[in-house]
């Protein structure tokens, strides 16, 4: 958040994600060298570079399916928010573990070469007019230089330097290295492919990623389309039961297509914030109370539900909103206040022991 650069300030929520993920990353690159060959039935075993070069290279095409799916299946279900936290983290490994495939497959093809290796990526086919045998390699190169850049400005410091905004944009570039990858393996590695399994990994892969984005679309559409409908003069809008609100979690409300509001419940109180997280735009709303204050889900930065600002030493501030309580009703008053603008939250005695 806003302190001094820290290249990685780690706890214990960062490390037990990191360990996980690296334990299934060694797990399944020790399952596919060492123990998937004794299984194979070919005459001629293939080469060792290659064998972890494919190793390396399907892990790197699992994981960043895994990381397009994590942000749709978290807005579908809730209970996988948790997978949201340190997603960074994830996207750094998989390009390490990319540069070592990369390394592999120039090391066997280029062992007896006069050309470098590097230089031969560009220079050795040039059939760009053609599909079969088109230059794949130079795709898989464009993909490489894609996830670089956003491992090396994954760090906060990139985020306040670039701004929110710029930085989100940036990082959308995910989505074009993963269209690469999956060019650069249809080009290259189902081109000569035995049988149908690569292929049909793929496919299920594309599939999944846009069955998953779609889904999340039509969720966020039937949000945007519930707005509450109002005239310029109206300045309090019906947010409805109290009860609607679960506790240590929000309602969220849509003023207008661009506007919502996160209604928290913390036991019998209720305080209105902004939905939007002054870090990186993330759900406010769909994050939890945790120790007191509003968690975000994407990267957990806090914000108090009273006055909207982050906890010291932090300095986040986001706008909150007036609420009432007639005949029953919760009532939201539309204007936003300042960021950090102190507001009282109002108490619900008819929460009292609700769930």
């Amino acid at each position: 958040m806003s302190v001094k650069y820290v290249p990685v300030i780690w706890n214990r929520t960062k490390l037990f994600y990191d360990v996980i993920v690296l334990a299934v990353v060694g797990a399944y690159l020790g399952v596919y060298i060492y123990v998937a060959p004794m299984f194979q039935t070919v005459t001629r075993p293939i080469d060792w570079d290659i064998y972890k070069a494919q190793a390396f290279g399907t892990c790197v095409f699992y994981l960043l399916t895994f990381i397009l799916c994590i942000g749709p299946i978290a807005r579908l279900d809730k209970r996988f928010l948790p997978l949201l936290y340190n997603r960074r983290h994830l996207g750094v490994i998989t390009c390490v573990l990319a540069y070592f495939h990369v390394d592999f497959i120039l090391g066997w093809y280029n062992a007896f070469s006069p050309i470098n290796r590097y230089v031969s990526v560009f220079v050795v086919n040039t059939s760009f007019d053609r599909f079969l045998g088109f230059p794949f390699e130079i795709l898989g190169v464009l993909a490489l230089l894609i996830l670089t850049v956003l491992a090396v400005t994954s760090h906060d410091f990139w985020l306040h330097f670039l701004k929110p905004t710029l930085w989100k944009i940036l990082h959308m570039g995910i989505y074009l290295a993963y269209a690469l990858i999956v060019a650069h393996v249809a080009l290259g590695a189902l081109q000569s492919a035995a049988g149908p399994f690569l292929t049909g990994v793929v496919g299920a892969s594309l599939a999944l990623v846009t069955t998953l984005h779609l889904l999340a679309a039509r969720r966020e559409h039937v949000i945007d389309t519930q707005i509450n409908l109002m005239d310029d003069t109206r300045t309090w809008l019906d947010a409805g039961d109290p009860m609607e609100v679960p506790d240590k979690r929000a309602k969220i409300i849509s003023l207008t297509e661009d506007e919502r509001v996160a209604i928290f419940r913390n036991g019998t109180k209720l305080s209105a914030i902004s939905n939007v997280c002054a870090h990186q735009n993330g759900p406010l709303g769909e994050g939890k109370i945790v120790y007191g204050c509003v968690t975000c889900p994407w990267h957990g930065y806090q914000y108090r539900l009273e006055d909207g600002t982050s906890p010291p030493p932090f300095t986040e501030k986001i706008s909150t909103y007036r609420l009432k309580l007639e005949n029953g009703r919760l009532w939201l008053n539309v204007k936003a206040l300042p960021p950090g603008t102190y507001v009282e939250p109002v108490i619900s005695p008819m929460l009292a022991g609700g769930s």
